[in-house]
């Protein structure tokens, strides 16, 4: 599989900061599911486009609202991730949540995750 250069960045990018934002973001296990959703084989190449779209959003620096702004850094986050998650939710399945669940648990942890 070749890899466009925004799934590159998110692939490279995502856990490491996940894990380093992982108190401050209510939405964790809904980013991590569309992760795991957005690289399953399975899942139709529109639905992975849209929910990369959402995380790059997350993983890259330009943001509307920048993320260190206390109290509202996350709220533009949140907000395309959930359109994102609303418009290929038939595609985020059981087992991505599953999976998203147990990535966290590591997180929380001190483990390293890897993309």
């Amino acid at each position: 599989m070749i890899l466009t250069r925004e799934e590159t960045e998110v692939k490279e990018k995502f856990f490491p900061k996940l894990a380093r934002v992982l108190a401050r973001v209510p939405f964790a296990e809904d980013l991590a599911a569309a992760y795991y959703c957005a690289f399953d084989r399975a899942t139709p190449l529109k639905a992975k486009g849209i929910l990369l779209g959402a995380i790059a959003y997350f993983v890259l620096p330009a943001d509307a609202v920048p993320d260190f702004v206390l109290g509202l850094g996350f709220t533009d986050d949140l907000a395309v991730l959930l359109t994102a998650v609303n418009v290929v939710r038939t595609h985020v399945t059981a087992a991505h949540r599953a999976r998203a669940r147990e990535t966290l648990a590591r997180l929380r942890r001190g483990e390293q995750v890897a993309g």
